[in-house]
């Protein structure tokens, strides 16, 4: 069982024709259904910081068969090609499971939708899983102008120098 976290305002048309790719993604994105209900919906408040406009983010849990093959790693170095079963297994059993993904290269069929639910919406990180281990930098790169506190965060930064 995997979950996918999309914007509520989609998830009429997701019940009816299934996820599908967007024009810009290598496939559906995903995490396994853990234990930990954290690292299972750890995306939502990165993903719901980048949504323009979404208010409220929806799970979509989904079944794929265990020997189809995903490709799985942190979203920030490359990913190897493992089964589900493998990958799911892989993410439950890391060290560090924040930051890990799931990508299935193809498009979820409505009849593998298992169930759509609304979830906390403060659950996950944003800006990177361990943001909050360091000290956030304010320079216009990591925090571009008009961005929500950023004049607080700046005013901080350079009063510590």
């Amino acid at each position: 069982m995997l979950v996918h976290i999309t914007n509520d305002d989609e998830t009429e048309s997701v019940r009816r024709s299934g996820i599908k790719i967007g024009k810009y993604r290598d496939g559906v994105y995903a995490m396994p259904v853990l234990p930990n209900f954290i690292v299972s919906n750890q995306w939502l408040r990165e993903l719901k910081r980048r949504m323009s406009g979404s208010r409220m983010l929806s799970a979509v849990h989904f079944r794929i068969p265990d020997a189809e093959t995903v490709y799985m790693g942190h979203y920030s170095q490359e990913h190897v090609e493992l089964t589900a079963a493998e990958a799911a297994g892989a993410i439950m059993h890391a060290e560090d499971p924040l930051g890990m993904e799931i990508i299935i290269p193809r498009a979820i069929d409505a009849k593998e939708i298992h169930e759509i639910r609304t979830v906390p919406q403060v659950v996950g990180w944003r800006y990177h899983p361990n943001a909050r281990a360091r000290n956030m930098c304010g320079c216009p790169a990591c925090l571009p102008a008009g961005t929500y506190k950023s004049r607080i965060f700046r005013e901080r930064f350079y009063d510590r120098d």
